[in-house]
């Protein structure tokens, strides 16, 4: 009566096998054998094609590249940008978010402060501010992906906003190169904000102040930073 084969891989449980399929390969000593695959027939590319030619001196016939060469090629390799057909939409503004908004920065160098949201730019990116006047947050641009909605709001009906606050306003200028002579000279430029910021600061926080100040307290909540204690979860938080 003839044997039965024994598996080397017991099943502990229906499905489940006693070894992985690693210590199956080493066991079968898999390693050892030469690995042999079934190679592909690849048609091969006609290189060169044989073309009549007139004349009586010409031979009849010439044989030519099937493809032509170029006969220009770059002396550096040029990394070409891919063909992207995406069109990029417009960034949709969260439905808690709207001009006069409370919002809590929670990223940036004013993370923690509260700030006033004024309008959404063409890029996506809102436009906020302090005021200034209340707790240092000039006129900027956030993410609002790093930003807490809250449900006060500010009456803005009357607002209006100078037209320079666009994405282009707060583009920063190039940094000059520095001459030889310089080079080595610990020179480090102060960046100071323009005429034109100042001006366009004054006229913001001319027009919210007196919208705070119309509320109880809330100058004093502006002023106070968010922070979250032992135990304080933000999700469960109400704003």
């Amino acid at each position: 009566m003839a044997k039965v084969h024994t598996p080397r891989n017991k099943d502990l449980v229906p499905g489940i096998g006693r070894y992985s399929r690693s210590a199956i390969y080493k066991k079968r000593a898999l390693y050892k054998r030469k690995k042999t695959g079934v190679k592909k027939e690849v048609a091969e590319e006609l290189k060169s094609r044989v073309k009549e030619v007139g004349g009586d001196k010409n031979g009849g016939t010439r044989v030519i590249p099937a493809k032509r060469e170029s006969r220009y090629y770059p002396t550096e390799d040029v990394r070409r940008p891919l063909k992207n057909n995406r069109k990029p939409k417009p960034t949709k503004l969260r439905s808690s978010i709207t001009p006069g908004t409370i919002l809590i920065l929670l990223a940036g160098r004013h993370r923690g402060k509260r700030v006033v949201f004024l309008k959404q730019l063409a890029s996506g990116l809102l436009l906020v501010t302090g005021p200034y006047k209340v707790n240092g947050v000039p006129v900027r641009r956030v993410a609002q992906a790093y930003v807490i909605a809250t449900d006060t709001k500010l009456d803005l009906s009357s607002f209006k906003l100078p037209e320079r606050l666009t994405d282009d306003f707060f583009k920063r200028e190039p940094k000059k190169k520095k001459r030889t002579e310089d080079m080595f000279e610990d020179s480090q430029e102060e960046r100071k904000p323009s005429e034109e910021r100042i001006e366009d600061q004054k006229t913001v926080d001319e027009q919210i102040l007196p919208e705070i100040s119309k509320v109880p307290h809330l100058k004093k909540y502006m002023k106070t930073l968010f922070s979250l204690r032992q135990g304080q979860y933000p999700h469960l938080l109400k704003f």
